[in-house]
């Protein structure tokens, strides 16, 4: 499961490349959003889940639909007509870093030496990719574009680490969903203009986006975090950097360099060793 997690979230940065060459960003966005967001609430009432929240809850669903689905996810969109999948999916797999940094500069977390190795590393696996990108004359705009998004997941964590479905996981990620559609539409009917260039794969990306990342990633990640605990299913973040470079290489046939694989493996090494100094030892 925690494989497959890695796969479906990874392979999202693809099937986004895809999407935002034949279609407006945000108004593909938003209409993905509505759709999955629908079938999920649609899922949860047949699982006997209810949308009476918490007031913890509609903050939970409002945070993250605003910060991971409206501004790390919409940035991405658009980001990724003038930057490549692969780093956009470099980027945002840093997300697991940020946090222990932001933890440990603003709420006093201690940082092990496992994390502070971890740390370092991912500094060093970035610097040696975003040099060797710059130097090749990659787009700052969508650059920053990716940049700004991951430190809005980054804040969403945060500002609600620690907080829980309450049972009503899959209601929550459907109503954050519908959230993230709202505020895209109207992103897009101030800063967009609808186009839209059908074809095969853009139908064929739109679907599994919508289905594979948007839904089916939500529905193992609640089943893996019930097996082992959210913690342990956090360490597969560390395949993400593997995975993505690897899908938009199969299928985009993007260009990869030795900074690239060597930039990848250090991060990689990086947010595994963070994620593992946050288990605690199984008693014996």
């Amino acid at each position: 499961m925690g494989v497959a997690f890695a796969f479906m979230w990874s392979s999202a940065f693809t099937s986004a490349r895809i999407i935002v060459e034949y279609a407006s960003p945000l108004w593909a966005l938003s209409l993905r959003f509505l759709i999955s967001g629908l079938l999920g609430v649609l899922i949860a009432r047949l699982m006997g889940q209810t949308w009476a929240l918490t007031r913890n809850q509609w903050r939970a669903t409002i945070v993250f639909g605003l910060c991971q689905n409206a501004l790390y996810l919409g940035l991405n969109f658009v980001a990724m007509q003038t930057i490549e999948a692969s780093l956009a999916a470099i980027i945002a797999s840093t997300m697991p870093l940020l946090v222990a940094v932001a933890g440990w500069l603003f709420f006093k977390d201690k940082v092990k030496p496992l994390a502070l190795a971890g740390l370092i590393a991912g500094v060093i696996g970035v610097s040696i990719i975003m040099g060797a990108r710059l130097n090749g004359g990659v787009d700052i705009y969508g650059l920053g574009l990716c940049l700004i998004g991951v430190l809005a997941l980054t804040t969403a964590t945060l500002v609600l680490r620690g907080a829980t479905s309450g049972g009503n996981f899959l209601m929550v990620v459907g109503l954050q969903m519908l959230v993230g559609s709202f505020a895209l539409f109207l992103a897009a009917v101030f800063f967009e203009t609808p186009q839209v260039q059908m074809s095969t794969p853009l139908v064929l990306a739109f679907i599994y986006t919508t289905l594979v990342p948007g839904l089916a990633a939500t529905l193992v990640w609640f089943f893996l975090v019930d097996r082992i605990g959210a913690v342990k299913a956090a360490t597969f973040h560390f395949l993400n950097p593997f995975i993505g470079v690897a899908i938009a290489a199969v299928v985009l046939r993007e260009a990869l360099d030795w900074h690239d694989f060597l930039g990848v493996a250090i991060i990689a090494f990086g947010i595994l060793a963070v994620q593992l100094s946050k288990q605690k030892p199984t008693p014996s």
